[in-house]
């Protein structure tokens, strides 16, 4: 068998992907996913440290596009505003794996391991935005703030884009989500509330 191969990280996602779904997570090795991808397991490990990495591998390089973003701003853009603009800016990223970002969200809420390692991951996510924006010269309080609000608005973007039948890009939903929350956070009387009170 050779040791390397064209194309060897996207093989081993497929592979580990075809093979979670079928056998299950816990059931899967790295033996498994090497196998299946006709590669080794050296070189398995040339590219993740273990089978859940598979998943999260492209976490780091997301956190730094963003964080990135953020701090390249123009000067004076609002700090939520340069949240969410870095955010959309990660389409093309996000539309080039489509079909592994669907597999993968799946496998990720049907188990707490990787669903504890998502969290883990959002939460380093947040702080390197905040860490971004404390940069831009916002407080630490609402920095981090800001940067929680900037998750759970990627977190809904997300799940509408998964689901989105149409296939519009992430940038429309995190604009759609944006809004949303733009909406129900206003002092004034929204599709979401029967009475102005509930904004007291």
């Amino acid at each position: 068998m050779a040791r390397w191969k064209p194309n060897a990280r996207e093989r081993l996602e497929q592979a580990a992907l075809a093979l979670f779904s079928e056998r299950g997570y816990a059931r899967t090795t790295v033996g498994d996913i090497a196998s299946r991808a006709g590669l080794t397991e050296r070189t398995f490990f040339r590219y993740f440290t273990d089978k859940r990495e598979v998943l999260f591998s492209g976490s780091p390089v997301l956190e730094k596009l963003i964080a990135d973003g953020v701090a390249d701003a123009p000067p004076g853009t609002a700090p939520l505003e340069a949240v969410t603009a870095a955010l959309g800016a990660t389409a093309p990223m996000f539309e080039a794996r489509r079909s592994f970002a669907k597999k993968r969200r799946l496998l990720i809420a049907a188990h707490a391991e990787l669903g504890e390692r998502e969290l883990i991951k959002l939460a380093s996510l947040a702080a390197a935005v905040a860490k971004s924006l404390e940069g831009r010269g916002v407080a630490g309080p609402a920095a981090s703030l800001v940067a929680e609000t900037g998750i759970a608005i990627f977190k809904s973007a997300f799940e509408r884009w998964v689901a989105d039948d149409e296939q519009r890009d992430l940038a429309h939903h995190v604009r759609a989500s944006t809004r949303d929350l733009e909406r129900i956070t206003a002092r004034r009387r929204s599709p979401w509330t029967k009475s102005r009170r509930s904004y007291a």
